[in-house]
């Protein structure tokens, strides 16, 4: 398994806000729950700069990720906005010199 950074935002581009209802809201928070607990999604957090999220997950590929990313229901309306989605590696300072 590999692990990627997603970075969300809403995108109010297409959307107002007023369409960003609290009970969609809670459908989207329910897929995330579900995600997380099921393994894929490792952490979450809420941006601070716009409203969105930033989530680290893990899955086979990056094309796993994006279906994942997109099983999200506000991704399937099309409401989000995918900023990025970076493939990560180990960090090699962790392992052991020498």
């Amino acid at each position: 398994m590999a692990q990627f950074i997603a970075l969300f935002r809403r995108d109010y581009d297409r959307f107002p806000e007023a369409e960003f209802t609290p009970a969609l809201l809670e459908q989207e928070a329910e897929r995330a729950r579900q995600l997380y607990t099921g393994g894929t999604f490792r952490a979450i957090w809420s941006r601070q700069d716009v409203p969105g999220a930033v989530v680290l997950l893990e899955a086979g590929s990056i094309d796993e990720a994006r279906a994942v990313l997109g099983s999200l229901p506000l991704a399937v309306l099309e409401m989000l906005a995918l900023d990025a989605l970076v493939p990560l590696i180990p960090y090699r300072g962790f392992a052991p010199s020498g």
